[in-house]
Order: C-alpha cells, then structure tokens, then sequence
C-alpha cells in the first residue's frame, strides 16, 4: 500500500553553515566592531548575543538573512526570551525545531479526515505517516497539507508505492 511521512526537519547542516556565515559577516562589518555581537550554535540552539536590544535584533537579521540563502525555513525557529547577561548585554536563544509535536500532529490527522478523501493518516512519533489505495490520492494529500498547514515547514519524505 503505497505511503509517505509528513516530518518537520531542519537541514541542521545548512543551519550550521548559515551560523559560520553570519558570525563571519559579525566579524568584519564595521558596526559590530569591538562590541559583544556574536551568534553560536550548540546543537539545535543558536544563542544570539548583542550590546543592545536594538544590536540583538540587527544580528538576529543577519542570521535570518543567512538562513533564507540557505533555504533553511525560518519557521523551524522558536524564539526564546531576551534576558539581560550583565552590563548592557543581552542575549536570546533560538531553539530549531524538530520533528511534529503532538498538537501540531493531530491538526494534520483532523486536515486528512475532514477533506474526505481515500487517506488513512496515523500518528507515529514525531511524524505522521499517510497512506492510500492510490498515489494520486497521496499526492492530492500533499498538496492539501501545503494549502491548509502554511503555518508548519512540513517535508514529505519515505514515499513508498
């Protein structure tokens, strides 16, 4: 029976390269000279660090600029909380998300089942898996999937016949 995963995935390679980029570009502009403005990554967080609120945001730009070269979603970013760090400095961590929570799961479950059409989806961890009798149903579910979730970067991957 042919099948495919809906999963949430960053390419965590890309957003590796897009952090390089953007401490590199830190480093040589001219404003960010000898200030505290950094940005690094520790597995699936990425702290940005700044003197001012206004400096936080303008490197947060840069690392967003960064990602969308990249064509690393900006939707896999969850912004955390400025929190002050001493002095003027503060600092923000942005988590990457990774695979569907289990809300996000049973809105894509309740998409298939209200459209009617010949899909099963069933929830399997941090991804959801759809099948059908048929791959133009499969490919019909995608396309709804891309329509009415706009507010989730979602793959399809393990397509299956």
């Amino acid at each position: 029976m042919p099948s495919f995963d809906v999963v949430l995935e960053a390419d965590m390679i890309e957003v590796k390269n897009a952090v390089e980029q953007s401490q590199k570009e830190i480093g040589t502009r001219f404003d960010f000279k000898g200030t505290g403005a950094a940005v690094e990554q520790k597995e699936r967080e990425l702290t940005v660090t700044g003197d001012s609120d206004f400096q936080l945001q303008q490197v947060r730009d840069v690392l967003i600029g960064k990602l969308g070269k990249r064509k690393v979603d900006v939707r896999f970013l969850e912004d955390g909380e400025i929190k002050k760090i001493g002095g003027d400095k503060v600092r923000q961590v942005i988590k990457v998300k990774n695979g569907i929570e289990s809300d996000d799961a049973k809105k894509i479950v309740r998409i298939i089942k209200d459209s009617k059409m010949k899909v099963q989806a069933a929830i399997q961890g941090e991804s959801v898996r759809i099948t059908g009798a048929k791959r133009d149903d499969l490919q019909a579910a995608m396309a709804l999937l891309r329509k009415d979730a706009t507010d989730l970067p979602l793959e399809f991957n393990n397509f299956r016949d």
